[in-house]
């Protein structure tokens, strides 16, 4: 069977706003700019740029191009580390090589964590690209390699950047990575390459082609090698409905040959997967055929790697994310004896597929939905592993769809009402699924960033605990400390009546007060401030306080140190309630009555 190098396939993530999207877009400009013979070739779902383009691109660099045997670089046009998270493979990512931006002025933010714990779990190596250097200061950008226009900056542009460099290489050493500017590395295979680009200018474009080339030549060969006439293997990017097609599914061919005809077994959103038949395969025309009305044109055959939309019956519950198999010996239209048991073969290695996809759950736990399977494991993930947190939050059900009633009443079963939630990356929320959940209050947390469905739940989570040591704190007695304020004696007894500021905690109508030697001098009776009765007063309140077991001169004088007495029976309740200052006031509180029972 004939053997050769595939085009490796390309993914771009990073942070919001980091330029994802504008670094694809002027890699296609620059290639595109190139105008070599049989330049670049759209796909649907990405973009090839033939090794010919990337030559002409890199030529200022005056590179020996002796040795490399890869075809060119194919870039998925969907950025972003949730969809790179849904581009899978069986057990690793769609993707070869990733391209992680950050912006030079920002530095890592929360996704570009998210995208690194993604690039470790799939184990993808991947280039830094650190954008923006066209808004340092003093620097001079232009479409230029960026290892010729580095020279010509001004010293202190350059030094700001150096300093930024060396900040991105210490947060990725914080994370587990060597790493270092692409022109100061002598082994590629141990450090990771950063190089700094302008998607704006193009600066650094050609440094970036040339180091993503040399990295899939490198490590990449053998995992390159394909069957070019063996059965199409392939990735589902999404599902669409075209006009006059139906439901289509457009698809990243990562090896083997797709012919019009073939029997493809497709991942499913139910038990089973879909079988089906290839009507059409369709690509996009070149830009300058572009149509609204005849945006594809239909071909036979398409071999790997490559995008492609197919058009095929049954295709409603196809999962984006999951596996496209094409069973051997169904294109010619002949058929062979033995085509039912590869059927059943491929069926039986895609459900292998998703059951080990299929996530660990616990009883007790939060439902999680997302809209591919990649993204439900990166959710999972995050939520698993608990940065930040002090432990992972449990999942109880994940699953790929839409957020429906089914879900609510599974969340209802839930004990814990912290867990009794549900989190949704990129989903609808159904309408009677919205209306049970708020006849119901379960809270429902939906973003189409990952970070920000887990933050929103942890923002509420925070209030929901606060608020309910609030209200558990109001019904028990917590510790305080007061002073007696010279010169506010307004009555010496029965009721003695005298003004005090709070130094720590709260004090309220009823609570007993104790002396620093520990003898008790009664409750207080009322709470005056400016002349108002109040229930309680907190910490820094000056406030006048009735009492009428103490005199004024006897058991209790001016600039006096009074404490909530707190009796032992009731500590245990405040376990957990407290705040440190609370604790160690408490700790005060003990130690005065340890003293008390050894006098």
């Amino acid at each position: 069977m004939e053997e050769q190098i595939r085009t490796p396939i390309l993914s771009v993530l990073g942070h919001i706003d980091h330029g994802k999207t504008t670094l694809l877009d002027c890699i296609r400009g620059t290639a595109v700019s190139a105008k070599e013979a049989g330049g670049v070739t759209q796909h649907i779902g990405a973009t090839e740029i033939p090794i010919g383009v990337i030559k002409e691109i890199c030529k200022p660099l005056k590179t020996d191009w002796r040795g490399i045997k890869v075809p060119g670089l194919l870039f998925i046009d969907t950025p972003g580390h949730h969809a790179f998270a849904s581009l899978r493979k069986r057990g690793s990512a769609l993707a070869d090589v990733a391209v992680l931006v950050v912006d030079v002025m920002e530095g890592f933010q929360p996704q570009t964590d998210e995208s690194l714990s993604i690039l470790r779990l799939l184990k993808t190596p991947f280039v830094v690209a650190l954008n923006k250097i066209d808004r340092i200061k003093g620097w001079q950008s232009s479409r230029s390699p960026f290892v010729l226009s580095y020279s010509a900056q001004p010293e202190f542009a350059r030094r700001e950047l150096d300093t930024r460099v060396y900040e991105l290489v210490g947060d990725l050493y914080d994370r587990g990575f060597s790493a270092d500017r692409y022109d100061r590395i002598s082994d590629f295979s141990r450090t990771v390459s950063i190089v700094p680009v302008s998607a704006k200018t193009g600066e650094g474009i050609a440094d970036l082609l040339l180091v993503l080339i040399g990295l899939a030549q490198k490590y990449f060969e053998r995992s390159l090698r394909l069957h070019l006439e063996g059965p199409g293997v392939g990735t589902i990017l999404e599902k669409k409905e075209e006009r006059g097609l139906g439901t289509t599914i457009d698809v990243i061919l990562y090896d083997g040959k797709l012919r019009t005809g073939d029997t493809i077994v497709v991942g499913s959103v139910g038990e089973e997967p879909i079988v089906t038949k290839i009507r059409a395969l369709l690509k996009p025309r070149a830009l300058q055929e572009l149509r609204m009305e005849q945006r594809f044109r239909r071909v036979r055959s398409v071999s790997a790697a490559a995008g492609v939309k197919i058009v095929a019956p049954d295709l409603e519950d196809a999962l984006p994310g999951s596996r496209v198999r094409a069973v051997a010996g169904t294109g010619t239209g002949t058929g062979t004896g033995t085509q039912e048991a590869d059927v059943e073969e491929v069926i039986a290695e895609l459900k292998s597929e998703i059951a080990e996809m299929k996530l660990d759950t616990a009883p007790e736990g939060v439902i999680i939905k997302a809209d591919t399977m990649g993204s439900l494991e990166a959710l999972a993930m995050e939520l698993k592993t608990g940065r930040g947190r002090d432990k992972g939050v449990a999942i109880k059900k994940a699953e790929v769809g839409s957020i429906s009633k089914r879900d609510v009443i599974d969340a209802l079963m839930v004990k814990d009402r912290y867990l009794r939630v549900i989190l949704g990356f990129n989903v609808d929320i159904l309408p009677d699924a919205r209306e049970v959940a708020m006849q119901k209050e379960v809270p429902i947390f939906v973003n189409d960033v990952i970070y920000r469905v887990i933050e929103d739940y942890e923002n509420w989570l925070t209030g929901e605990k606060e608020r309910e040591r609030r209200e558990k704190i109001e019904k028990l007695t917590t510790p305080a400390k007061v002073k007696i304020l010279p010169g506010c004696v307004f009555r010496q007894s029965k009721p003695a009546i005298f003004g005090i500021e709070v130094l720590c905690g709260r004090i309220k109508t009823g609570v007993e007060l104790m002396k620093s030697d520990g003898h008790n001098i009664g409750s207080i009776n009322e709470i005056q401030n400016r002349g108002e009765s109040i229930a309680s007063a907190d910490a820094g309140m000056q406030v006048a306080i009735s009492m009428k077991k103490p005199t004024f001169g006897r058991q209790i004088k001016e600039n006096e140190i009074l404490y909530v007495d707190i009796k032992e029976e009731e500590e245990d309740s405040l376990k957990g309630l407290l705040s440190p200052e609370e604790e160690e006031l408490l700790h005060e509180v003990r130690e005065i009555k340890r003293r008390r029972r050894l006098r």
